[in-house]
């Protein structure tokens, strides 16, 4: 009977439930460290500029909250330490530019396509029709959409193996060594990418 009358409940209390489901997401591990990717190049660039100017605290702070680390095991960075990690993580944060730049193009030529490329469709995947049009490139988009939020992801999992020896953790070869082949990746990605241009 309990589950009867759960389900005839007021329209309010759905509406209750589908945002507190939509808050339940949000808090997932997943969509944090995709975001905390995502917000790496602007944390990077800030905690430098905090330290320079003789704020090492707030850059403590900032890179704490992001790497979902901070001061438990008793360490706390100093200057020079924040600095070199700030200094080190930039790259790799102008590495989280491509799958930004991924879920960008997913939302221009993936969700708006008939906007940002009117008509005629007739040599476009999908093509001559506008909903076929849209429809083949919303689903090409939506596979780029998902590799581009999993390579945020990777690229977090990678940055926070890497901040753990800021916070007094051992590190280990394979995170420097995935760190720098994923820049050289980029490189020659963002490369071929002009080139095609």
């Amino acid at each position: 009977m309990a589950v009867i009358a759960s389900g005839h409940s007021s329209g309010s209390d759905s509406g209750a439930g589908a945002g507190k489901g939509a808050a339940a997401l949000l808090r997932t591990p997943f969509v944090r460290r995709v975001g905390a990717g995502a917000a790496l190049l602007p944390v990077s660039l800030a905690a430098v500029a905090a330290v320079a100017v003789g704020r090492p605290e707030a850059a403590r702070r900032w890179w704490g909250r992001l790497s979902a680390q901070g001061t438990a095991n008793g360490h706390r960075p100093g200057a020079v330490r924040l600095l070199g990690h700030g200094l080190l993580a930039v790259p790799l944060g102008l590495l989280t530019l491509i799958p930004i730049g991924m879920e960008l193009l997913f939302v221009l030529r993936g969700v708006f396509y008939p906007l940002v490329q009117p008509g005629p469709y007739t040599t476009a995947w999908g093509g001559p029709t506008t909903g076929g049009a849209w429809l083949a490139h919303f689903g090409v988009g939506l596979l780029t959409a998902a590799v581009g939020l999993g390579l945020l992801w990777l690229l977090d999992r990678l940055h926070a193996r890497l901040a753990g020896g800021m916070w007094g953790r051992r590190v280990g070869a394979w995170p420097v060594v995935a760190t720098i082949l994923s820049l050289l990746g980029g490189a020659l990605l963002v490369n071929a990418w002009t080139h095609q241009l």
